[in-house]
């Protein structure tokens, strides 16, 4: 089955083909393009325009500009059901039964996400390309606060877990997803889908989910705030997994507002604010001690000049700046940081195999994972391979003397002898979020430029939450700055990343046409 027939078959191509009909139906005229959240929760409060005709309208934008013509290839599925949920919600509001924050807001979710819509969960594989789910728990969450399920968003195949030279954004069904702001750039991943689409207003907003940057990469390369909360608040059931250690969703928004809107909803407990209240707009700077971390080798001369710009925004808000070094344990991270994803990977991916449905997923185990894709090199090995599949597969179990201790090193250099030390100097820690996407390279894959800080690599691997906001643009190219906090003060990262947002007005939307 190749990519067209795929989406035809579950979906893309006749939702596309109806939603310019719906589109010039009741409040035809109302354009969701860059509108926040709270502004269309306005406009459907005044009549200004409904759930129905919301949903129409972005599934316009996608036929237009990401199906068809130089395609962005972001979203890999619509959902038949969603103009008919969008109409029960309607009448709900008619009723005065509004279900929550989220009620009437299309929003897509990664394709690695499971959902009870008539839509497979496929991580992009033509493996799982008949795997019919019922919600994952962090979707029922957003259902049952009345988000409307656009579809799922296309993704760095297994969560860009494959391969040693993967190419971001692609996947074997859905195709290579092109960065928002310049097709011909690296969206970066494994959310690229999300990134893009929400970036580009093909949803209100997306959820993504991160092992290690998934989150925080994509978002700041499409001009995004990424937010990553800390590993165990939001439930990891119904995710294809890489690493239950290190994996959990999170939002990938236009603003920081849409980010804590979406990120309450999902969370199974309350997100830990700050002394100021639970409030983003009243929250201020004033005495917030920022740890800056220094710049990464190889910087690009424009992030360096936006990192500045954001370092003179937190000091004009008040924030106390104060200067550190990467912790020497640092440098103990990539000892064996991708070794325990190794195991990790291997037990988790199956155990979560083993649990589908025999009659529609062939592969039970990674072994035949590697099986199939070898049968299906056509499709799945086109333009790389599966080194990460197969070095899994030689690895014993969890209980493994290597990893047990390995583990405990790698627990010491991100945490106890990184992050926790650095925190105890700061109250967050600030450091850019990438340099201007690079071009996209099939032939060498991913040749990620200067701009990374180890900051984020060590949240991800210890549980840390993380967020990036915009910073600006280099060239054209969106850059972010990444903050960093305690575990389970994900309120207080969200009051600080809003307040330098509203201070630094950094967005710049891109050019979607």
């Amino acid at each position: 089955m190749h990519r067209r027939d795929f989406i035809t078959t579950v979906g893309v191509l006749s939702l596309a083909s109806v939603a310019g009909e719906m589109a010039r139906g009741a409040q035809r005229s109302f354009d969701p393009t860059e509108q926040s959240m709270a502004a269309l929760q306005a406009a459907m409060a005044s009549g200004a325009t409904n759930a129905e005709a919301l949903t129409a309208a972005y599934m316009d934008r996608i036929a237009r500009y990401d199906q068809a013509g130089p395609e962005h290839r972001s979203v890999l599925s619509l959902n038949p059901n969603a103009s008919a949920d969008a109409r029960a919600l309607d009448r709900q509001r008619k009723a005065g039964k509004l279900r929550g924050p989220l009620h009437g807001i299309p929003i897509l979710l990664k394709d690695n996400i499971e959902s009870l819509d008539p839509l497979p969960t496929t991580a992009g594989s033509y493996a799982l390309a008949h795997s019919m789910r019922t919600d994952a728990p962090l979707a029922a969450r957003l259902r049952a606060s009345g988000a409307v399920i656009l579809g799922k968003a296309n993704l760095s195949e297994w969560a860009n877990f494959r391969s040693t030279r993967s190419c971001s954004g692609w996947s074997g069904i859905g195709g290579q997803t092109r960065n928002a702001y310049s097709r011909d750039r690296n969206p970066s991943g494994s959310s690229a889908g999300s990134g893009v689409a929400s970036a580009a207003s093909f949803c209100a907003g997306a959820i993504g989910t991160e092992t290690n940057g998934s989150i925080l990469s994509p978002s700041s390369l499409n001009g995004l705030v990424g937010f990553k909360p800390t590993v165990g608040l939001v439930s990891g059931r119904g995710v294809v997994p890489v690493s239950p250690r290190q994996d959990t969703a999170g939002p990938m928004c236009r603003t920081v507002a849409d980010a804590a809107l979406m990120a309450n909803v999902i969370v199974e407990r309350p997100l830990g604010y700050g002394r100021q209240g639970t409030s983003l707009e009243d929250f201020k700077l004033t005495g917030m001690r920022i740890g800056v971390m220094p710049l990464p080798d190889g910087v690009h001369p424009g992030t360096k000049q936006l990192f500045a710009d954001a370092h003179s925004v937190f000091a004009h808000e008040g924030a106390v700046l104060v200067d550190l070094k990467n912790p020497a344990a640092f440098k103990e991270m990539e000892v064996f940081s991708l070794e325990a994803l190794l195991y990790e990977f291997k037990a988790a991916i199956n155990d979560y195999l083993s649990g589908l449905d025999a009659t529609q997923v062939e592969p039970r185990n990674l072994a035949g994972l590697i099986a199939f894709n070898q049968a299906h090199k056509d499709q799945e090995l086109v333009i790389f391979g599966q080194e990460i599949f197969e070095m899994a597969q030689e690895l014993g179990p969890l209980s493994d003397d290597r990893y047990v201790k390995g583990r405990a090193g790698l627990d010491r250099a991100v945490d106890t002898e990184g992050l926790a030390k650095l925190l105890d100097s700061a109250d967050l820690l600030l450091a850019p979020s990438n340099g201007p996407a690079e071009l996209i390279d099939p032939v060498w894959g991913d040749r990620r430029g200067g701009g990374w800080s180890p900051i984020a690599s060590a949240a991800a691997i210890a549980g840390y939450p993380s967020i990036t906001v915009p910073a600006g643009l280099v060239d054209g190219l969106p850059v972010g700055i990444t903050l960093v906090t305690r575990r389970l003060k994900d309120g207080l990262l969200l009051q600080v990343a809003r307040a330098y947002e509203r201070a630094a007005s950094a967005r710049i939307a891109p050019r979607v046409a």
